[in-house]
């Protein structure tokens, strides 16, 4: 039996709330919305209350809420946000602003609320690949039954929105609560859809680390056995404040096979081992290319470099991921090669698959 929106409206209609009536029959759902995922249906929608007091009032009913629609046949994820609003008329629309100085935390790193576990995806210089292997390592994830968030924090150099073929800014009912996009089973946020195309992002350390310290907390990530966090390069303000003030499971370190790129790895790993962060694995990207004409093999730049650090260093080695044209061409087209199925698809799905079974996804 396929989920439809009467058939959700019907189940939440059965629910009654304190002070009387439901959901349904109080006009309190708003962007209610199916989408298709791995496992089944994806439900998502907004309570929105009159007043703050009315929103804590019906904060027992929301677990209640999304238990009984998992119990819909067909039904694999119900993702919920209360908001509280004052009357329309009298307010005007809430402004989301991203950026300002971060706020003071107390205790040491947080988690962050309803996920499982966070990777950070790394790289000690840029043009390795890292936000590639992000965006294509949450697909895989998602296609093999986690739930999957993908943060783009690479703040002055977003790219996930169009590698992951989103274009609609984040809605905020509230003008602080940010609703991510949701894209091939995952979802994500980037500062890139907050922004004009060609917008620059002209910030000091401060703002950057206000910025993360949003998308990290300010976002209904839902029910998550897993965030991707996409770091920008090097060893700056955003990776410091990541990993002081989140409860990382770890980080993956992304590097070409070249002693130039590994030079800069090994800073990255350097500086996860100062701040306390597990190092899960190192990954080596472009690899391998296969001459789609005549099928040689070609080591572009070197090959086996990664894997003998990793030895070297006493760390996992998670997988070579291949250099091919049709990865770029996918991320381009804002649908991951990991997405669709053939060989560059399968090294991903390798990839995911050593992390699930390893406890770290």
């Amino acid at each position: 039996m396929s989920v439809t929106r009467d058939s959700i409206l019907g189940r939440l209609d059965t629910i009654p709330l304190p002070g009387g009536g439901t959901l349904v029959s109080r006009d309190l759902i708003r962007a209610l919305t199916l989408e298709d995922g791995p496992g089944g249906t994806v439900i998502r929608f907004v309570i929105e209350a009159a007043t703050p007091d009315e929103a804590r009032l019906l904060a027992p009913v929301q677990p209640q809420v999304e238990a009984a629609l998992k119990t819909l046949p067909g039904v694999a994820q119900v993702g919920v946000v209360m908001t509280a609003h004052g009357p329309a008329k009298k307010e005007p629309p809430p402004q989301l602003k991203i950026g300002g100085h971060p706020t003071a935390q107390q205790g040491g790193p947080q988690k962050v609320s309803g996920v499982a576990r966070i990777i950070a995806v790394a790289s000690g210089k840029g043009g390795v690949g890292k936000s590639t292997v992000s965006s294509n390592l949450a697909v895989a994830l998602a296609r093999q039954g986690r739930k999957v968030g993908l943060l783009d924090a690479d703040i002055l150099g977003p790219s996930q929105a169009k590698m992951m073929g989103v274009t609609e800014r984040p809605a905020s009912p509230d003008g602080q609560t940010i609703i991510p996009a949701q894209a091939h089973g995952v979802r994500m946020m980037s500062l890139g859809l907050m922004l004009k195309e060609d917008e620059a992002v002209i910030w000091r350390g401060p703002m950057l680390m206000g910025a993360l310290q949003q998308l990290l907390g300010q976002v209904a990530w839902g029910t998550l056995d897993v965030l991707v966090v996409d770091l920008p390069p090097g060893t700056g303000d955003v990776q410091l404040t990541l990993c002081q003030r989140t409860q990382l499971t770890g980080a993956l370190v992304v590097s070409t096979p070249q002693d130039v790129a590994l030079l800069d790895a090994r800073k990255a790993i350097d500086m996860f081992a100062k701040l306390k962060t597990p190092v899960l694995g190192l990954i080596e990207n472009m690899s391998t290319y296969i001459c789609p004409n005549c099928g040689h093999e070609a080591h572009i730049f070197g090959h086996g470099g990664v894997a003998a650090e990793a030895s070297k260093l006493d760390l996992p080695f998670l997988g070579e991921l291949p250099l091919a044209l049709e990865v770029r061409q996918a991320g381009d087209a804002g649908t991951p090669i990991a997405a669709g199925d053939g060989p560059n698809a399968e090294a991903y799905a390798r990839l995911a698959h050593r992390l699930i079974a390893g406890g770290m996804a």
